[in-house]
């Protein structure tokens, strides 16, 4: 899977998907905690809960992720079984209303704003775009990440159509990163000269 989000959808409307509007956060959090311990026994991290009510039914969006030690992205057949798990829990949830359900399971793409640390431990090896506080924004490929910031190799500016060139290493602290974003490119990692024994599966989020 390159670039791609991974989706599965099971409905349990027995009517088609209507606009959804949000619904309370409360009921999203609650939701959270149910779903979480059976995603951890997976090996996967959630990453976020979301309901949205669509006329007499329910949207529930579950958004899972590898762990932040891993690369690479969370597999269709890996969605797939985590969809039928977390079906069955809410199927048995004794605290839900009447109203059906559709849950929708999904990684996050490539375009996810890298907004928490655990997000930088998962884009290493990529390169990414940082919008800096303070500074020069920084395009780069992140060489490591630590509690304190993450470390870039950064790409010089060259003329069009010569290969880019990698300046020395720069720490960034997070708090002088405003975001950042992952770059689609279709090099590999192991041609920027970057340790890679690391990474867990090959496929991309």
């Amino acid at each position: 899977m390159t670039n791609a989000e991974a989706t599965t959808s099971t409905d349990r409307t027995g009517t088609g998907k209507a606009d959804a509007a949000p619904a309370h956060n409360m009921e999203a959090e609650r939701l959270h905690a149910l779903l979480e311990p059976a995603v951890l026994a997976n090996r996967l991290y959630l990453e976020d809960v979301s309901i949205h009510i669509a006329g007499a039914n329910r949207v529930v969006h579950v958004v899972v992720d590898l762990p932040q030690e891993e690369s690479g992205g969370v597999g269709l057949d890996v969605i797939s079984e985590i969809s039928t798990t977390l079906s069955d829990i809410l199927d048995n949830d004794p605290s839900t209303d009447a109203r059906p359900y559709e849950l929708e399971v999904s990684s996050p793409g490539v375009g996810r704003p890298l907004t928490e640390e655990r997000h930088w431990h998962r884009a290493r090896g990529r390169m990414v775009k940082v919008n800096v506080l303070q500074g020069e924004n920084v395009t780069g490929r992140v060489q490591s990440v630590d509690a304190g910031g993450i470390t870039l190799i950064p790409e010089i500016a060259v003329k069009k159509g010569m290969k880019a060139k990698q300046g020395e290493p720069i720490k960034l602290p997070f708090d002088r990163i405003r975001s950042g974003k992952v770059e689609i490119e279709f090099s590999r990692l192991d041609e920027a000269g970057l340790e890679n024994a690391h990474n867990g599966p090959s496929e991309e989020a």
